[in-house]
């Protein structure tokens, strides 16, 4: 039906959950045994090797100097061996090594995540937690919640994100509405931008390569008594590639530019009172194609986006650090603008605008109650507003107008989280959190978080168990075709297990988990093509990971993944089926080596398995496997001087021919160079 397009003409081929969302399944083959048991022998190696090293126990005194401070963990600041979750960070000196890279870019290789882009540069790229749909992890940048509020599934694009003015990226497992709330339900992902300090510095990048492109990049960061700031804003253009594939015959680029500021002010008011401001804005042409495909170029669609955000936040430190206060309030908002005229492949024309905002306060305490125990009590409050306005004409079907009016709902949580060291072995986090909506009443969520360390072998142990919950959006709600103002929110139960081994001082870390989760409550479409609670899913599988810390010069990530999907809605045609283009096994390479000491080489490989996609040019969309493929992309840099660097990186080094999405193309065999001057 043509009026699917109403709720995402960029979306076409996604499948949303009331269309394909749920119902997009996909079928991976068992090519798992290999690489699983490479995985296996490789922990049970690092283990072996532990053991055999018990003369050089772990001095725990070492492990907390070297462990990773996380915040997303507990939404406070603590060692990462005391974290029980599933968490990993790519942190400031893997993103300054990972040349030019993008934020969607530098999560590919990490364990436990998905990915898909549709087409070139600049078209929707989704990010899929542990089998989850990329509505159901929830991205924050500097604690502004980024899932659109004018989208059918609330999910966030990664197409126009860069690295400008990123220090680190927290990548959190498992459901966690119990500390962040709706959308959280497989996970959170929080990117973090840098605080400056010291001198002034200021600094200039350029660089140019394959595909016509170029990003011009400027940025100014540094403090000055107690005022910090680091601003940067940077514009990149593409002439691109045909987004449909041109192995079906597509030969029309579809190019993108964008513009991006990011910055971040901070002022020490007193001693113990800071205030914080963090301001951003995107804004991005893009050139799209209808379908992946044969006959899927359209030279005349076009997407524009505008999105800004801001948060004022303030920090306050009573009682000698007994009472810690974090308390702000953010804005953000998402304009979207489509459009086609009629082609000889495309007899129609169509235009669309959808536009929605968020306003949202929230105020975390933290109360120490002894060195041992911290009690963390918080309330959010957040509304949503949402418009669109669509139009259509054919000359075969007719002409049709879908007016959605401004509408909004408000969600207020209030969280408790108890954070207890006993003996410095056994670290304990349990948390509750009741939300109540203004459109569907209150739901309640939970979260128990347990780790043992042995200090004796250096080893971790460690499980959790939670529930998460989506609100239905606005669009499931009031949309005058689909929406059903009596939907109830999508809920999940999920639980991990596993083991870390710590090893040279802490500076070798190896790990195995188990995830299982169940997502109930999903949103479908009954006989009449109204919203319903109706889908329900399933995932499971394993992570295991290899990382140093690093060892010397030499950096190294190396991580496993099999992921196990299944639809359980037994109304779908892909019941019993595992979930679309959620690959079965998945394998991430990073090496990160520094010689010559101005001199850095950055390795990143890629594995991903086979996986089950639908055709939708097909009438009945039809259920096919994409091919399993490898990619290796590789990253150098060389300082010249104290003010000048020198980089270049090659994506796709064998032109590796693969598909994300079913006939969407993906880059060839690419190359780029840049120089950096630091003032």
């Amino acid at each position: 039906m043509d009026s699917f397009r109403y709720f995402g003409i960029r979306y076409k081929g996604i499948g949303y959950k009331g269309i394909k969302y749920k119902g997009i399944r996909c079928k991976c083959q068992g090519f798992a045994h290999i690489p699983c048991t490479l995985y296996l022998i490789i922990f049970l190696s690092v283990l072996t090797l532990s053991s055999i090293s018990t003369a050089q126990q772990i001095d725990s005194t070492k492990i907390y100097k070297m462990s990773e401070i996380v915040v997303t963990a507990t939404r406070t600041m603590i060692p990462e061996v005391e974290a029980a979750s599933s968490i990993s960070v790519i942190d400031s000196s893997e993103i300054a090594h990972r040349q030019g890279s993008t934020v969607f870019g530098l999560l590919k290789d990490q364990y436990g995540l998905s990915y898909t882009q549709q087409g070139a540069p600049g078209s929707l790229s989704n990010i899929y937690i542990r089998g989850g749909d990329p509505g159901e992890t929830l991205i924050l940048i500097d604690g502004v919640d980024m899932n659109m509020p004018n989208d059918p599934d609330n999910t966030f694009d990664f197409a126009d994100l860069p690295l400008d003015n990123i220090k680190r990226i927290e990548i959190l497992r498992g459901p966690q509405s119990t500390l962040y709330g709706s959308n959280a339900m497989a996970g959170v992902i929080n990117i973090i931008t840098k605080q400056g300090s010291g001198k002034p510095k200021f600094y200039l990048t350029t660089e140019g390569g394959s595909y016509d492109s170029f990003k011009g990049l400027v940025g100014l960061n540094g403090s000055l008594n107690n005022f910090h700031y680091s601003v940067t804003a940077s514009r990149y253009y593409t002439a691109g590639f045909s987004s449909a594939s041109s192995k079906y015959g597509n030969t029309e680029k579809d190019g993108t530019s964008n513009f991006n500021v990011s910055s971040r002010f901070g002022f020490g008011i007193t001693n113990n009172f800071t205030l914080n401001l963090f301001l951003m804005y995107a804004k991005a042409n893009t050139a799209l194609d209808q379908h992946g495909g044969a006959l899927g170029d359209d030279p005349t669609y076009e997407y524009h986006l505008e999105e800004p955000s801001a948060k004022v936040e303030g920090k306050l430190n009573l009682f000698n650090g007994l009472w810690d206060q974090t308390f702000g309030t953010s804005f953000f908002r998402n304009v979207r603008e489509y459009s086609f005229d009629s082609t000889l492949n495309n007899p129609a024309s169509s235009s669309s605008i959808y536009d929605g905002n968020r306003i949202q306060f929230d105020w975390q305490n933290n109360f120490a109650i002894t060195k041992s125990n911290l009690l963390t009590f918080g309330i959010e409050s957040a509304t949503e507003n949402a418009v669109s306005n669509y139009f259509y004409n054919s000359s075969s079907y007719g002409s049709m107008a879908s007016i959605f009016p401004n509408k909004n709902e408000n969600t207020t949580g209030a969280y408790l989280q108890d954070i207890t060291d006993i003996n410095n072995e056994l670290f304990f986090s349990a948390g509750i959190r009741l939300d109540k909506n203004s459109r569907f009443g209150s739901i309640f969520t939970y979260r128990i978080a347990p780790a043992y360390f042995i200090w004796a072998t250096g080893t971790k142990i460690k499980a959790t168990i939670g529930t998460g919950f989506k609100s239905p959006s606005l669009f499931y709600l009031f949309d005058p075709a689909y929406g059903n103002p009596d939907l109830q929110p999508e809920k999940s139960l999920g639980w991990d297990a596993g083991i870390e081994q710590y090893l040279i001082s802490s500076k070798l870390t190896a790990g195995i988990n188990y995830f299982s989760n169940k997502f109930t409550n999903l949103f479908g479409f009954d006989n009449n093509f109204k919203t319903i609670n109706i889908n329900k899913a399933a995932t499971n599988g394993v992570e295991v990971y290899l990382r140093t810390n690093p060892l010397g010069n030499l950096g190294l990530r190396l991580n496993y993944t099999y992921t196990n999907s299944k639809d359980e809605s037994s109304n779908s045609a892909g019941s019993g089926l595992p979930l679309l283009r959620r690959p079965k096994n998945k394998i991430g390479m990073n090496v990160d080596y520094s010689f010559l000491k101005d001199f850095n080489f950055n390795a990143d490989i890629i594995y991903v398995g086979k996986r089950d996609d639908e055709n939708y040019n097909a009438y009945p969309a039809q259920r096919i496997i994409l091919p399993d493929y490898t990619i290796v992309n590789l990253d150098a840099s060389y300082r010249l001087s104290d003010i000048i660097k020198i980089y270049g990186r090659v994506d796709n080094l064998f032109n590796k021919y693969y598909e994300e999405v079913y006939g969407y193309a993906t880059p060839g065999l690419s190359g780029y160079l840049g120089i950096n001057f630091t003032l």
